[in-house]
């Protein structure tokens, strides 16, 4: 009896999550953001903060503990509320920050990196959206027959991250390239600062409606 799922499965799997991930949708929207606003490098240690968040979703999805908080009565519906108010906390902290951190030439100060992860982390782990994903989702490859259900959701969730994290990656330094190019001044820079709260309160938005 096989203890992995199938390649044929894990082909369907990773064709249906490039379409997924490739998409752009939140946590493509935020690696923009910080890629537009800091740079390329602070998109992609935003990104491992997401890819990270994927992993901790897996790590739930196996143990049952995601399905058993959709299972608790409004569980879900208070992790998006705490997730919500994180994004607007970062809208509101960037804007303190580009007058803050502004420097003489405009350009605004880049976060530190664990502070870039962190953030990263907490916006994929508090999207009720997410762990939905995972609730609904994984289980559908999961085949009884082929060994521990929490193996192969193990399996999956990382596939999943790699390919994500790649997609991520992809939208990071595009953005960030682009962003250089259009930036004819520093003060261009510091702009992208009101462009960036803006994305985080859509994206709170979207976290408690959609």
């Amino acid at each position: 009896m096989g203890r992995m799922p199938s390649v044929e499965m894990l082909l369907a799997f990773a064709g249906t999550s490039l379409l997924i991930a490739g998409v752009p949708g939140p946590s493509v929207a935020y690696v923009v953001a910080r890629s537009a606003q800091h740079g390329t490098a602070a998109g992609l240690f935003s990104m491992m903060g997401l890819g990270t968040g994927v992993v901790v979703h897996t790590g739930m999805a196996a143990a049952g503990v995601a399905a058993l908080i959709a299972l608790v009565p409004m569980g879900l519906e208070i992790v998006g509320w705490i997730g919500a108010g994180y994004l607007a906390w970062l809208a509101v902290h960037t804007l303190r920050a580009r007058s803050a951190e502004q420097h003489d030439d405009g350009t605004i100060a880049v976060p530190q990196r664990g502070r870039l992860f962190l953030d990263g982390l907490l916006v994929d782990v508090l999207n009720p959206k997410t762990a939905l994903f995972f609730i609904a989702f994984l289980p559908q490859f999961v085949r009884p027959e082929r060994g521990p259900s929490a193996l192969q959701l193990g399996v999956l969730g990382l596939l999943y991250m790699l390919i994500a994290v790649t997609c991520y990656s992809t939208y990071a330094v595009l953005a960030g390239r682009l962003t250089v190019r259009l930036r004819g001044s520093g003060s261009i820079r510091s702009r992208m600062a009101f462009v960036t709260a803006g994305i985080y309160l859509v994206l709170a938005v979207v976290v408690l409606v959609v």
